[in-house]
């Protein structure tokens, strides 16, 4: 059993992404998947415990959303996948048998300040790029470039050509990305443990599809995705099995004010100023 509410270029489905993938998306559709599953680690999300009975039974259920992700891009469609680092080597093994993987792409972020104590802990999260056909998909190189320092700072002439020129002064971003972990006082902060960055959505959607194609967020939690695809021009599918996220996502996307008698409002943030610690009197000018 599933809810649809849609407005204009965007489109939310509330309930299970499994069922909803089953049942109403329509094959060889979606230009653009994103997909951002629990990742098995225990979070709490809203009503839903991120924990499995066992590792096989989240693996298999992974398989079964993966393939009907696979089944609903068109020929020349692609597909980013998230995951865990303990969980990520068992989806890549899945989808290198069904898909080309061009890409192994690392997003790395800031340390909240609780890292492990006994381990090395793990400040990245890995995403796979996908594609049904390597020789037919889109990717708009020129459309997120990026500063390439070796040219544009510090002026570099490459020698070894006929005639010496200076290095190029941008480039395609490589597999190594940098974007800050979304926090509380960013405008775009919504209550949610796992949110990511729009500048992350916003790369992967204009690299990967174009105006009018339609993006598809299986997994939509905070709906960045689909706002981002909306303000990019991009026709959005977001699936979410949690009330309390599909309203997020209503009032993101301006397909509803209001839910029921609620009145969908922005997280009301409250900050509190702390009085300088006398620790810090080392880097105060005397």
């Amino acid at each position: 059993m599933h809810y649809r509410f849609q407005q204009g270029n965007a489109e939310i489905y509330w309930g299970d992404a499994i069922e909803v993938l089953s049942t109403v998306i329509p094959d060889y559709s979606i230009d653009l998947v994103f997909a951002d599953p629990p990742y098995n680690i225990g979070k709490r999300f809203s009503n839903f415990l991120d924990k499995w009975d066992s590792e096989e039974s989240y693996v298999n259920w992974c398989q079964q959303w993966l393939d009907l992700c696979i089944r609903k891009l068109k020929p020349t469609g692609s597909l980013y996948v998230m995951c865990s680092t303990q969980g990520m080597p068992m989806l890549d093994n899945h989808l290198r048998k069904r898909m080309f993987i061009l890409s192994r792409i690392v997003w790395h972020y800031d340390s909240s300040g609780v890292q492990a104590r006994k381990y090395f802990g793990s400040m990245y999260e890995p995403i796979l790029h996908c594609v049904k056909d390597r020789k037919n998909y889109t990717f708009n190189a020129d459309d997120i470039l990026i500063e390439a320092k070796t040219g544009s700072r510090r002026k570099l002439i490459d020698y070894r050509k006929a005639t010496p020129q200076r290095y190029s002064s941008h480039k395609v971003p490589g597999n190594v990305w940098y974007f800050p972990r979304v926090r509380y006082r960013m405008p775009e902060y919504e209550d949610h443990p796992t949110q990511k960055p729009e500048r992350l959505l916003e790369r992967i959607i204009i690299a990967s599809s174009n105006l009018g194609d339609t993006v598809l967020d299986p997994f939509s939690g905070t709906f960045t995705t689909c706002a981002v695809g909306q303000r990019l021009g991009r026709q959005t599918i977001g699936i979410e099995l949690q009330e309390e996220y599909v309203r997020i996502g209503l009032r993101r996307l301006g397909i509803q004010q209001q839910f029921g008698r609620d009145v969908l409002g922005a997280p009301d943030k409250h900050y509190v100023q702390l009085a300088a610690s006398p620790q810090l009197s080392l880097f105060n000018d005397e």
